[in-house]
């Protein structure tokens, strides 16, 4: 496989792009000068070695502790569980949430070979059960699966006596939160409701 056909390939696995999106990529690079390839493998290279997740909510960072989790001025008490990090930076877009949040590494999803097992719900338990936590918002994707997530939450967390919401339905069904607009997400959030 040549240098050309190889770069394409590995460009056409990255979401939103396809073969000839990765030709043209491929291509467009070829056409820079040998320093703007050098920088970019470079700032990926350092990507992969330096970006991990937060140890405390799973959040992408480069330090220990993400941002979020480290300022005292984020409310402990309300919890934001969300699927996966870019997630995060979605709600935060909005500006409506003060809280913390909690990264579950994707959703339940049986016909993947995903269950409880493969997401981060031990950690969100166990946050919970260490005490503080008055509010568990759970803002799962508006799919089958992020409302089977969703269910399976808030039936995990029942006994706990915590407060479980769910955002409200402004978030189109079959979206993914990481492509809805700050309103929607501001709207959501503001008319969330408590799970039955």
């Amino acid at each position: 496989m040549s240098a050309i056909e190889e770069l394409a390939l590995e460009l056409a696995k990255l979401p939103g792009i396809g073969r000839k999106t990765a030709m043209r990529l491929t291509y467009h690079l070829l056409k820079q000068p040998p320093e703007a390839s050098k920088r970019l493998a470079g700032a990926l290279a350092t990507l992969a070695e330096r970006v991990h997740p937060c140890a405390t909510c799973g959040n992408l960072t480069e330090t220990a502790t993400c941002g979020i989790c480290a300022d005292p001025r984020r409310d402990a008490t309300v919890l934001c569980v969300v699927e996966d990090a870019s997630d995060i930076s979605a709600i935060e877009r909005a500006g409506e949430f003060r809280g913390r949040y909690h990264v579950l590494g994707g959703r339940l999803s049986p016909l993947d070979g995903v269950g409880p097992d493969d997401l981060a719900v031990e950690p969100l338990l166990g946050r919970v059960a260490a005490g503080g936590i008055k509010e568990v918002i759970v803002a799962t994707n508006p799919s089958l699966e992020g409302d089977a997530t969703a269910v399976y939450l808030q039936r995990e967390l029942a006994p706990s006596g915590v407060s479980v919401t769910r955002l409200a339905r402004g978030l189109p069904a079959g979206g993914d939160l990481e492509y809805a607009d700050v309103v929607t997400i501001a709207q959501a959030l503001s008319a969330r409701r408590a799970m039955a």
